[in-house]
């Protein structure tokens, strides 16, 4: 059906349709007028993250994003008394938005809250994404995408247990993940009981399906090698002990651990697992990269099983993200419209 605007006088349209006459001061133009503005408003977002992604008010902000605090960021952010955790510098907001589109995919996206290391990925992230970036002092230096071993990766990442601390005290649930992850399942399924700390072995050798839950025995050196890279923690006594442990670890060692921060992790696992209430999530729901990336047997034969790939095992940021892109998980190329931060320039 064909519809025309006609101009009569500067204070008078009509639109017809077969003869019909509305006039634009009347009440049905004036609502056609509303509809008009509302629809050319409106429009320009629905491909923006912000409207694929809803999330609630945004009047609690500060004016400057300095001063949005830990606690604020946690308390909008949090949904069920959880956070989704992850640590990130400007270079890896790459890896960031791989990571938050395999966590779209599993509707747990809203609970995510990115602390940024630097300024320049505090103010990208809640620019695109307001509330779900915050920064806690002192910023590191932006431009360098820091190794595993470097000082600065260690530096990076030595404030980790701070930042966890922080949020058990808060009375948070906590799940951490390292940005060079994707889901492909659900975790929270896997989170069972109402233990106080869940965690993963980063080991290669295999398990059986049904292996233990308990820490691991020490190796010859009286050492676990579980990762610090995915952990849940509910804000119990014991969880808090374990993450004072880390930080106490980290400072007495901080020469010997210099560059990575796992070793710290792991002694404090050890010196505290008889104080608190330890889980170890299974491992072919949680492999190490070592295995996922390594052995294709066991990769098949556990098929359907796996839930969070952490493509660790091997050094360098562009090494990483070929691997990712080998084994079909660098999702960005093509998926980016379905993380809450959109396609990255």
């Amino acid at each position: 059906m064909a519809h025309q605007l006609l101009y009569s006088s500067p204070l008078s349209y009509s639109l017809t349709s077969k003869g019909r006459h509305i006039s634009l001061m009347s009440r049905n133009g004036l609502l056609l007028v509303a509809l008009l503005v509302i629809l050319g408003v409106y429009l320009p977002w629905v491909r923006s993250p912000l409207f694929l992604f809803p999330n609630r008010t945004f009047s609690s902000f500060p004016p400057n994003w300095r001063n949005y605090s830990l606690a604020q960021a946690a308390k909008f952010v949090a949904k069920d008394g959880t956070v989704i955790v992850c640590t990130v510098s400007y270079p890896f907001l790459p890896f960031l938005n791989n990571w938050l589109i395999s966590v779209s995919r599993q509707k747990h996206q809203d609970k995510v809250l990115v602390i940024a290391e630097d300024y320049a990925t505090l103010y990208k992230i809640n620019k695109k994404w307001p509330g779900h970036a915050v920064l806690v002092p002192p910023a590191l230096n932006s431009q360098t995408a820091h190794k595993f071993g470097s000082k600065g990766f260690f530096n990076f990442t030595s404030r980790r247990p701070q930042h966890l601390l922080r949020l058990l005290e808060l009375g948070y649930n906590v799940m951490y993940n390292d940005v060079d992850m994707v889901w492909l399942q659900d975790p929270f399924q896997y989170l069972q009981g109402s233990h106080e700390a869940y965690f993963t072995d980063d080991r290669t050798r295999i398990k059986p399906l049904n292996h233990s839950h308990c820490l691991p025995p020490p190796d010859r050196n009286g050492v676990t090698y579980i990762c610090s890279c995915m952990i849940f923690l509910r804000p119990k006594t014991g969880a808090k002990l374990l993450m004072k442990k880390w930080i106490d670890e980290l400072h007495a060692g901080s020469k010997v651990y210099e560059g990575n921060d796992q070793p710290a992790f792991n002694w404090a696992l050890n010196k505290t697992a008889h104080q608190l209430d330890l889980y170890l999530l299974p491992q072919a729901a949680f492999p190490t990269g070592g295995l996922y990336f390594k052995n294709k047997t066991w990769v098949e034969e556990t098929k359907g099983k796996h839930v969070i790939v952490h493509n660790n095992y091997i050094i360098g940021y562009n090494n990483k993200m070929k691997r990712f892109r080998d084994f079909g998980l660098w999702l960005i190329d093509d998926h980016s419209l379905e993380s809450p931060l959109g396609k990255l320039e």
